[in-house]
């Protein structure tokens, strides 16, 4: 029975997590956004995050993003620098090719430094990236 459940292989899909400067407030901050590098539209797009730690654990987020054109990003939600010091979870589904895919990102804590950035593809940005 369970080999006859089919549970397609998630490919091109990555979250960044981007150094910004926020206008508002005239600061630097980290904002997590999600990348669709296939060359198809995904769609009913839902994020679940969390930041943990040994001792410590954050809320449970959840993200819905209506859909997310080939080649392109939106964005997740604002990171606070407190959180950056535990594991964030990026735990990420939708719809494509009439199929459910998955996949879970994990970034260990501390590796979101300024150490660490890189160029974010469709981005004219610099960030820290997992596919």
């Amino acid at each position: 029975m369970k080999k006859d459940i089919d549970i397609p292989k998630t490919e091109g899909i990555a979250i960044a997590v981007v150094r910004e400067w926020n206008e508002e407030f005239l600061s630097q901050d980290w904002n997590a956004y999600i990348l669709n590098q296939r060359t198809d539209l995904i769609e009913m797009v839902l994020v679940v995050t969390k930041g943990y730690d040994v001792e410590l654990k954050t809320s449970t987020m959840r993200h819905a993003i209506k859909e997310i054109l080939p080649n392109s990003y939106a964005k997740i939600e604002l990171m606070q620098e407190d959180v950056l010091e535990l594991n964030n979870e990026f735990y990420v589904t939708f719809f494509a090719e009439g199929k459910l895919f998955e996949k879970k990102f994990v970034f260990r804590k501390n590796t979101i430094n300024d150490r660490a950035l890189q160029d974010i593809p469709f981005m004219d940005a610099r960030g820290v990236l997992m596919k």
